[in-house]
């Protein structure tokens, strides 16, 4: 897929006329503790860095704040529903939404590169697979949520308990969350001449 045409048209939120970079979503998906989070929030600071506004919605941070920890399957497509409307609301506004979500299913994240595209001034969607082996991530396993699947205690655990659909083309692929090379393809992605 190719992303849509980023920024809005001129003024303080950029474009084509107003000389500064538009808004858009970068979407980090992959397993639990691949190191979406932390790439996403190595991109923020190379953005803020260029002067470029960007704000990391973190998944687990999203669910603590808005006390959404069921994973059935219907309260897990509301979560990442309301993700991708919210992350399309700052792109229209000139924010770089950086999403840490891992987004099981492939319909979650293609409904957010529609979101975005619905808006009166569309931004760019940028999907990054953080493609990190599910024996990395289970060694890893900061937050014991592997170890809870194992016993059985977490059922709906991605890779575990319920499939992950990587992504069939996106446009970034990173080993783990200190992927310098794709950083900088994360980088050049939001440049506002990128194709």
């Amino acid at each position: 897929m190719t992303p849509a045409p980023h920024g809005s048209p001129g003024g303080a939120h950029g474009g084509a006329h107003g000389g500064a970079p538009g808004g858009a979503i970068v979407w980090f998906t992959g397993l639990p503790s691949s190191g979406k989070t932390t790439l996403a929030r190595r991109t923020q600071a190379r953005l803020a860095a260029a002067g470029r506004p960007a704000v990391v919605l973190d998944s687990d941070e999203l669910r603590d704040a808005l006390g959404a920890h069921s994973y059935a399957p219907g309260d897990r497509d509301q979560f990442y529903r309301a993700v991708a409307a919210l992350a399309a609301l700052l792109a229209r506004q000139g924010v770089v939404a950086l999403v840490a979500a891992t987004a099981p299913r492939r319909a979650d994240r293609d409904r957010a590169r529609d979101e975005l595209g619905r808006g009166r001034a569309p931004g760019r969607f940028v999907e990054v697979w953080v493609d990190t082996p599910l024996a990395e991530c289970e060694a890893r396993d900061p937050k014991g949520l592997y170890a809870e699947a194992r016993r059985g205690a977490a059922s709906q655990l991605p890779g575990v308990g319920v499939a992950y659909e990587a992504p069939l083309s996106p446009e970034v692929t990173a080993r783990g969350g200190f992927d310098d090379a794709a950083l900088a393809a994360i980088e050049h992605r939001l440049e506002p001449q990128a194709e």
